[in-house]
């Protein structure tokens, strides 16, 4: 039976594993392996699937946007398998901190919006659904993957309250602002009218 709380060393434990993890830059390998250069040169030079799909490959953003989702959730559920959900929680924030300072990279990642609706499914399902169905809608709307990001960001911290599931809502805060820190130059782009819409190969 597993503990409700983690010790501090199982804390550190998996916070260590969901670094890891969350630092293997998909985007990056994906594009090299399937000779579409080198992502820092494309584009806005970010690591995500919205920059891979500048390179006009639409299977490897999608593999890229499956994959950065994909380790969000493996890492939280291995967590919630072995350990408390309190080390769930731990693994979300560090394979967010992974994704975006992978420290292989020097520290300059991805952006993390792809990581945080996958932890997210694998922490509190409903509210993982809801955060993809508000990107969804978000960016159907207005062809801004970055204002998506920012809203459904947003929408997390209400969808924690909504759905029952407050225990997540610190954790939604943290994650929210983080998104904001690493979409800052989206953000002045987007009130200066010069941000890129969906699928535009340029920045």
């Amino acid at each position: 039976m597993l503990e409700l709380v983690s010790s501090g060393s199982t804390l550190l434990l998996w916070a260590a594993i969901a670094y890891i993890i969350g630092s293997i830059p998909f985007g990056l390998i994906l594009a090299r392996v399937m000779g579409l250069g080198n992502l820092r040169d494309i584009g806005s030079g970010n690591i995500g699937a919205t920059n891979v799909l500048r390179t006009g490959s639409k299977k490897a953003a999608i593999l890229t946007l499956l994959l950065d989702a994909g380790k969000g959730a493996f890492v939280v559920l291995l967590a919630r398998k072995f350990a408390a959900f309190d080390a769930a929680q731990v693994a979300a924030f560090f394979v967010m901190l992974g994704h975006c300072f992978p420290v292989w990279l020097k520290f300059r990642g991805g952006k993390g919006v792809a990581t945080f609706l996958g932890l997210l499914y694998a922490l509190a399902w409903p509210v993982g659904i809801a955060a993809c169905l508000t990107w969804l809608a978000t960016a159907a709307a207005f062809r801004y993957s970055s204002l998506a990001a920012l809203v459904a960001a947003v929408s997390t911290m209400v969808w924690a309250i909504v759905l029952g599931v407050p225990s997540i809502f610190i954790l939604c805060s943290f994650l929210t602002a983080l998104i904001f820190w690493r979409h800052a130059g989206n953000i002045r782009r987007l009130f200066a009218g010069e941000e890129s819409k969906i699928g535009q190969k340029s920045s």
